[in-house]
């Protein structure tokens, strides 16, 4: 990954957390207002104005560090409360509106049985501040926007948080599913060779001693060093066909139990139609390479699987809704896309609609039954 891709990630991850504590800039407009309407000295009015730039600054700092999961931003928010206390007892109602900024900013960095005492604080010096000035009964929302703000946030921060623990879950899922599947197969490969390689290397040895001093037993050493050569061959492409014969009904039980663990709802036909063979394998791998896509990369909530078949062709659809995905395919996909036209059939993949993957295949019976009875 470049540089420059790295900063534009971090640049978009920046300007994302400060995005939650942008709407409610709107309530500015009450001291903005007052700022430029109410008479005051130029030196009020500069300072004033200095004060609230840097209230409006450390407000939105408080909501990076809080989403950013930096270091805590609680400092700063006392910072920012005893500089909106000042600003509101000093320049009149108008001005007590930015307590509900410190109840957005409390909502977000303290703990959840801290929320509520901060921001009734912040509604009752706000009602109070409108009360001295005669304008409770005008501007009685604000107060009420105190003690609603700190709620909502406290309850998007909560939101973020889950969905931050399960997208952690779901990867681990993935990398625990990849790296079992390549123990097993690691296992089972060191079983079929452990012996035949063992006898090759000891054989192979012992030709070589035996290559000038008894040259016929040396080839009769290499012959079998020649013979099991052949054997381990064999075990390996036995091996390797195995484990890639799964069928299309296999296929989606491993998909539902995968995502259900993942949290993901599976919607599939409870019945898989008698497929031949090899068209039945290759749907199956396509399930499988669906699956592993979908826990890796979609953050899906709902996978669909529909399988048609007629008297020429099987159509085999898989689609999420997830965010999709607008990445070159990678190894998984063209190795795939090779087995499906390797069966004179087609494999497409894009965008499902607008949001969302979909993963397609089809393949001709005809032909299929015809590959499989050539050896």
């Amino acid at each position: 990954m470049s540089g420059a891709t790295v900063r534009d990630m971090a640049a978009g991850i920046r300007w994302r957390e400060i995005g939650w504590a942008l709407p409610w800039l709107l309530f500015q407009a009450f001291p903005l207002v007052d700022l430029i309407e109410t008479p005051r000295p130029t030196a009020v009015k500069v300072v004033a104005g200095v004060g609230l730039a840097v209230f409006t600054l450390l407000y939105l700092d408080v909501f990076r560090r809080a989403f950013g999961c930096h270091e805590s931003p609680r400092g700063r928010l006392v910072v920012l409360a005893v500089l909106g206390i000042a600003l509101a007892v000093w320049l009149g109602p108008s001005w007590a509106g930015l307590m509900i900024y410190v109840s957005a900013a409390a909502g977000v960095t303290l703990p959840v049985r801290w929320v509520f005492p901060a921001s009734l604080a912040a509604a009752v010096f706000c009602a109070a501040t409108l009360w001295v000035h005669g304008d409770l009964g005008d501007l009685f929302i604000l107060p009420v926007m105190c003690v609603l703000t700190a709620f909502a946030l406290q309850g998007t921060r909560h939101l973020i948080s889950i969905n931050a623990e399960l997208t952690e879950a779901r990867d681990e899922l993935a990398r625990n599913a990849v790296a079992e599947e390549r123990l097993r197969f690691a296992r089972d490969l060191h079983d079929l060779l452990g012996h035949s390689l063992s006898l090759i290397a000891l054989k192979s040895e012992l030709a070589g001693r035996l290559a000038e001093r008894d040259p016929a037993r040396a080839r009769e050493e290499m012959a079998d060093v020649e013979a099991a050569a052949r054997r381990a061959l064999a075990e390996v492409r036995d091996a390797v066909s195995g484990y890639r014969q799964i069928s299309v009904a296999q296929a989606v039980a491993e998909a539902r139990s995968a995502l259900s663990a993942a949290g993901i709802t599976l919607r599939a036909p409870s019945g898989v139609s008698s497929l031949p063979a090899k068209v039945d394998a290759v749907l199956g791998w396509v399930v499988r390479e669906a699956t592993t896509n979908v826990l890796r990369h979609s953050g899906a909530s709902t996978v669909t699987i529909r399988l048609d078949v007629d008297e020429r062709a099987a159509l085999l659809v898989v689609s999420d809704d997830g965010v999709g995905s607008t990445a070159t395919p990678g190894a998984g996909l063209s190795g795939l896309s090779e087995r499906v036209e390797g069966l004179g059939g087609r494999l497409e993949s894009g965008p499902a609609g607008t949001h969302g993957f979909r993963l397609a295949a089809q393949v001709p019976l005809g032909a299929a039954v015809e590959r499989v009875a050539v050896p």
